[in-house]
């Protein structure tokens, strides 16, 4: 099947509350070309210097986000444009994200990244320390950030009740710290769900789900 055919196939599986962010990591432009021809305005990118030169040459109203790890010393090349960061889990890359988007004048979108499970690879923070962070004078101050949300990556593993209890964990999480409202909090996404798992992740609460392989084929 092709990149367009894929695309539509997926999109036919979710729910209307569900965003579809295609992972177009290591993909050539021509790839995203394809799906931004079929409709697909939203993509994900890991590497924030790769993010920037498709940025630069495909169309502007493309939302970019940033799925993979974020260095704080590589913010500035993206807070001009990125749409929503994923992958925020601690308080430094907050400020410092937060410093960057007032250079433009922009709020930039993030989402608190939680470790939910098992593997020591996975980064994320625990859900009392975004919930500190959230309550915090430090944290109200910044005023050119917004927390939209939480993300998590299940562990990689065919067992699919593991993976089910850590996509239930965050949604847990989730519902918990959705109380927490100012002006630059409002709990709205989960984005957990890959290729492999997304409808899993749907039944267990997300909002958003990072697609890749299943719409550009294997890396």
């Amino acid at each position: 099947m092709t990149i367009s055919e894929n695309l539509k196939h997926i999109q036919s599986t979710l729910p209307k509350h569900v965003t579809l962010v295609a992972v177009s990591k290591t993909k050539p432009v021509s790839d995203l070309m394809e799906a931004y021809d079929a409709g697909q305005r939203i993509f994900g990118e890991n590497k924030i210097q790769e993010m920037v030169e498709k940025h630069e040459t495909m169309p502007k109203d493309i939302q970019w986000h940033m799925i993979g790890h974020v260095q704080r010393n590589k913010v500035k090349y993206m807070a001009e444009f990125v749409n929503l960061i994923h992958g925020v889990d601690n308080v430094k890359l907050l400020n410092e994200i937060d410093k960057q988007a007032k250079k433009h004048d922009r709020i930039i979108d993030c989402l608190l990244q939680i470790k939910i499970a098992s593997e020591d690879s996975k980064f994320g923070m625990t859900p009392s320390d975004a919930e500190a962070i959230l309550k915090s004078e430090a944290f109200s101050a910044l005023k050119n950030i917004r927390v939209t949300g939480l993300m998590g990556m299940a562990t990689f593993t065919e067992d699919e009740n593991q993976v089910k209890t850590e996509f239930s964990t965050l949604k847990s999480v989730f519902e918990s710290l959705k109380h927490i409202e100012n002006e630059n909090c409002k709990l709205q996404t989960i984005s957990m769900g890959m290729s492999g798992d997304y409808q899993l992740a749907i039944d267990c609460g997300s909002t958003m789900v990072r697609v890749g392989s299943s719409i550009f084929g294997l890396r």
